[in-house]
């Protein structure tokens, strides 16, 4: 790890970390096998529910979100219906699929809150190395109980899970834990706004997955709903520090 700081709490840290860190392994426990049962759009739109997730958690320890953050959750709760086609084309299948999803969304926003309230303590390296080290041995643990198979892939799927390993999480989860101490979680938790409709681009290109009029609309409406969640908290001052 390249970031350090004189702020480094090991001892205290490494116990508190585990928190994050399971929730960020249960985080990806629920989210990943929900593609498995609904399409990537729906899953990403689902877990793009987080920053809502974010301010109704800031509501439960005594934060009170802005009017229109609950305008804002409004209309997101629209833009999903639009998404889905008010449930009329979604199946069974799918359904469970989107619930895994909105669960992963959940996790995801209380791993964020974690980290808003831990990296005022701990550097950057420390913090990261604790939370991915225990999220990623308890997701081996998971897959060992389950005999989830972890070989056998051709070296094609060795190097796509190589690239989402550094760019998407590694990459990704670092950024946003090196400045949720600066602002709140549910400010931060909108980076993952970015990944509904891209995912949904690269989805239809590369597996085929339609893209139809509901989902543009759906999408464009829940994007605007969770945007007007991100105006309505309001940016902490910045911190001096790493």
């Amino acid at each position: 790890m390249l970031l350090t700081s004189r702020r480094v709490r090991v001892p205290a840290g490494i116990p508190a970390a585990m928190g994050p860190g399971l929730a960020l392994a249960a985080h990806f426990g629920a989210w990943i096998p929900s593609l498995r049962l609904t399409s990537v759009a729906l899953s990403t739109a689902m877990i793009s529910t987080q920053p809502v997730w974010s301010a109704l958690l800031a509501r439960f320890t005594g934060v009170r979100p802005a009017k229109a953050v609950w305008w804002g959750i409004a209309v997101s709760v629209v833009g999903v219906l639009v998404l889905t086609g008010f449930g009329g084309s979604v199946s069974g299948s799918s359904w469970i699929g989107m619930g895994l999803a909105l669960l992963g969304a959940l996790l995801a926003a209380v791993y964020v809150a974690f980290g808003e309230r831990l990296r005022k303590a701990t550097d950057l390296a420390s913090y990261t190395t604790v939370v991915y080290g225990v999220a990623g041995l308890a997701l081996l643990v998971v897959s060992a109980l389950g005999s989830v198979a972890l070989g056998g892939y051709v070296w094609r799927d060795w190097l796509l899970i190589l690239a989402i390993t550094l760019v998407a999480q590694i990459g990704g989860h670092s950024a946003m834990n090196a400045v949720v101490h600066r602002t709140s979680a549910t400010v931060v938790s909108t980076a993952i706004l970015f990944e509904a409709p891209g995912a949904t681009i690269l989805a239809a290109i590369f597996l085929g997955q339609s893209v139809g009029l509901s989902l543009v609309l759906g999408l464009v409406v829940m994007l605007i709903g969770l945007v007007i969640v991100v105006r309505g908290t309001s940016p902490r001052m910045p911190e001096s520090g790493v």
